[in-house]
Order: structure tokens, then C-alpha cells, then sequence
């Protein structure tokens, strides 16, 4: 499910400190009054009066509250760039690093219970706008969209409206650690041959790390010209087309056998960043674990098949504005400050480029030969991929996506089968 596509995130590198200073405005204080120029006789006084000078009171400068979900690598940066926010405005940013985000906005939200902003992948954007989960900051803003690329400007805004400010694109791609792969593989095949030199299940080794959630199989499941979900097919749904079941039957009989018997996200990242896999299949939020386990990582994109390249899903990673930005203007005033800051501050975008792996969106980074060899790789899978739709119909197609591929993993019903089967329970939600 989405959910657990993104509970997985650090940022380093904290050069940003002395540029937010900059970046970040200082509240200025009431001007004294008076009924006169420079304290002179009032007009209306007897000539022996002196007009009272006054302060007017300063304006609550706002606390915003932010709710997000980080690895621990991530969480622990993003907390320190809060701090460095918070010591340098006048505003106050309240963090909070949340295992249930999904959850907890879809519960607190509708109860104004929840925050100014949060972050997250773009695809939770059409179905939380309709559900008035967000709030157009369209008017708000002195940040204009043209300051990004035309891909994140466009993930960040709904019918019109600009429901969030984009900071960084991701997809998932080829990991290799450097000590056991000398040269990244263009091809499965080549990866076969490194996979099968390394999987020795009994002795702890394994050919791949790679979780099979719908996020992460993406890639191959449309490698060769399915999809998941297209509003503007003739059939949205395409789970059950002989393009789409030729990739998830790939991704059995290629690749699974190479791979830890769990098939979730810890034990198969374990594997590589414990040193046990030559490969794994994830995203820019895994860098951070996997180089403080001590993992020498390489970036490349996803390897061709025959004839046919792998098409995943990419996201971009937003700063949503919530409804509680209507709540309070000194608070919501707080929430526009830092994400405007954070999400054009050029140094700090670098240095999560260089920790993390992130892939800038801001116009001016976006393609820069300098950033870091990792964020090259990961940037050339997005070029492979397509983004992950909006449309509020897509929140329903994840979970019975997934259901049905454990029922085909687990040899309990044919992949079609179970495809078909997913594709009427999606259809029954939607309805």
C-alpha cells in the first residue's frame, strides 16, 4: 500500500543555517504614535498638552505544526533543520515524526484536529482535495510555480488550486553495493549472472533485496506496456491485461527466486544494507540506512529486459498545506514561511541531494551536473517512469493490487486469476 511505500526515510549537511538568516523574515515592532508630529501641541489642545505616544502590541508570530514520516536517518535531519528554523524566525515549526501518517490525517483532519502541513508523495492530492482534507494556498503564496519543474509544479496543484510547494522527485531504482558488483548492469540479464555468483540462501547471501509492495513492482509489473490504473483509458483499470501479468510473472520467475523468502520491506532491506544482497530495488529514502550500515552504494537505473524497458511509478514529494492552515493566519503565516524557505533554499536541496539521494525539483537545480552520482541514477529511473496518478480512484486500486499478487506469490491462484479477482474487488470499492 502507499503507506508502506514511504515509511522509509535523513538530510545532512547543514550549511543551510547561515542562508536561512537570509531567507527567513524578522518581525518588526509596533511604531510609536502620536496625536501630533514629533510630539508637538496637539491641534486640539489648549497649547499645554502633549498628544501620549503609544505601541501598538506585535502580532502573533504563529506556530505551525508539521507531521511527516522519516526513517530514522531522515527524521533525525529534518529535526535538526526544524531547530534551525525555529532559532533564526520569528516563527516556531512544531514537528512530528508519525509511523500511522495515512491514519492520522484522515482521522484528525475532518476533526480539525490535525496540522498546517505535512509531507508526502503526491498521490494522495486528488482524493484529499475532494475529501477537503487540503487548502488552496494559491493567493498566499510569494513563491510562484514557475520556480519549479513543470512535472512538480503540476503534482502540487489540483483543479486550480495549489494545495502544496514540491521539494524533491523519487522512484525507485537499482541499488548495488560497490565491494561485490564492479560494474552496474544495462541488463536482468547481466544482473542474473551477479545474482546467481552471490545467492547462497544458506549461508545468509541472497541475489536481491527488492519489497513487493505495489509501489516497488511497478517498474517491471509496466515494463512491458501494462499499467495499474490510467483515467483517461477506455478501461482504467489494467491489472488484468496480458502486458501488465507479463510483468508481475517476470518479477516471480525472475526474480523472487533471488530474494529472501519475506517478502516485506524490513527483511528485504536488511539484506542488502546488512551486506548479504549484491542488489537491491528501492528508493533515495533507503541511502541513509544503507551508508550508515557501512554499504558503499551505487545508483543506476532499473536494467532493460528484452525488447522492453521498466516503467515505475514516480512521486513527488510535497509540503501539503492542510486545512488547518485555515485555522489560525499567524499559524498558517508560521507554515508558509518554512516551506517557502525550504523548499528554494538551494544549499539545503544540494546537501539532501548529497545525504539522501533526494532529486531537486526547483528549476534551477533540476539536471545540475553537479549533484551527487546517486541522485544522477535516481534521476535517470524517473525518466523511465511515469508519475503515479492523482486521481482520487487510485487510493483504491493499491491494497487489492497487492492482496491479489500474495495469492499469486504464494501459488494459491494463477496470476490472472488473481489480477480478475482484484479488479472486482477495486471496482466494488469504487462503487
Amino acid at each position: 500500500m502507499a503507506t508502506d511505500r514511504r515509511k522509509l526515510l535523513k538530510m545532512g549537511g547543514m550549511a543551510a543555517a547561515a542562508a536561512l538568516a537570509g531567507c527567513v523574515g524578522v518581525e518588526e515592532q509596533g511604531t510609536p504614535t502620536s496625536g501630533g508630529s514629533g510630539g508637538s501641541d496637539s491641534e486640539n489642545s489648549g497649547g499645554g498638552s502633549t498628544a501620549t505616544q503609544t505601541t501598538e502590541p506585535a502580532v502573533d508570530p504563529g506556530t505551525a505544526t508539521t507531521w511527516y514520516a522519516r526513517s530514522s536517518a531522515e527524521g533525525e535531519t529534518l529535526k535538526t533543520v526544524i531547530e534551525q528554523f525555529n532559532n533564526q524566525s520569528r516563527h516556531t515549526v512544531d514537528g512530528s515524526d508519525l509511523s500511522d501518517l495515512e491514519k492520522k490525517t484522515q482521522s484528525a483532519i475532518p476533526a480539525n484536529q490535525g496540522p498546517q502541513i505535512f509531507e508526502w508523495a503526491h498521490d494522495w492530492v486528488g482524493d484529499y482535495y475532494q475529501r477537503d482534507f487540503l487548502s488552496d494556498q494559491s493567493g498566499q503564496l510569494s513563491v510562484s510555480m514557475d520556480t519549479f519543474t513543470d512535472a512538480a509544479a503540476e503534482a502540487a496543484q489540483f483543479d486550480g488550486a495549489v494545495v502544496g510547494l514540491p521539494f524533491a522527485a523519487e522512484t525507485v531504482s537499482l541499488l548495488y553495493n560497490k565491494e561485490l558488483v564492479d560494474t552496474p548492469p544495462e541488463s536482468v540479464s547481466e544482473m542474473v549472472d551477479v545474482m546467481e555468483e552471490h545467492h547462497d540462501p544458506s549461508n545468509g547471501m541472497y541475489g536481491l533485496g527488492y519489497p513487493l509492495n505495489a509501489y516497488f513492482m511497478s517498474g517491471f509489473a509496466q515494463a512491458y506496456g501494462g499499467y495499474y490504473f490510467d483515467p483517461d483509458a477506455d478501461e482504467m483499470l489494467g491489472l488484468s491485461n496480458d502486458e501488465t501479468i507479463d510483468g508481475f510473472e517476470f518479477i516471480l520467475d525472475t526474480l523472487v527466486p533471488y530474494m529472501p523468502n519475506d517478502t516485506q520491506y524490513g527483511p528485504q532491506a536488511a539484506a542488502f544494507s546488512e551486506g548479504n544482497a549484491p542488489f537491491a530495488i528501492n528508493g533515495p529514502w533507503f541511502l541513509g540506512t544503507a551508508r550508515e550500515k557501512g554499504v558503499d552504494v551505487g545508483v543506476t537505473k532499473l536494467p532493460s529486459l528484452e525488447g522492453s524497458s521498466p516503467s515505475p511509478y514516480t512521486g513527488i514529494q510535497l509540503w501539503y498545506f492542510a486545512k488547518g492552515m485555515e485555522e489560525s493566519e499567524s499559524d498558517a503565516a508560521a507554515a508558509r514561511e518554512f516551506v517557502e524557505w525550504y523548499v528554494t533554499n538551494e544549499e539545503q536541496l544540494m546537501a539532501n541531494a548529497e545525504s539522501h539521494g533526494f532529486i531537486p525539483v526547483l528549476d534551477s537545480l533540476a539536471g545540475d551536473d553537479n549533484l551527487p552520482s546517486a541522485v544522477q541514477g535516481f534521476s535517470q529511473a524517473v525518466q523511465q517512469g511515469v508519475p503515479m496518478p492523482t486521481h482520487p480512484k487510485m487510493g483504491s486500486v493499491w491494497g487489492p493490487l497487492e492482496t491479489g499478487f500474495g495469492k499469486a506469490l504464494d501459488g494459491n491462484m494463477s496470476v490472472n486469476d488473481a489480477m480478475v479477482e482484484a479488479e472486482e474487488t477495486i471496482r466494488s470499492n469504487w462503487d
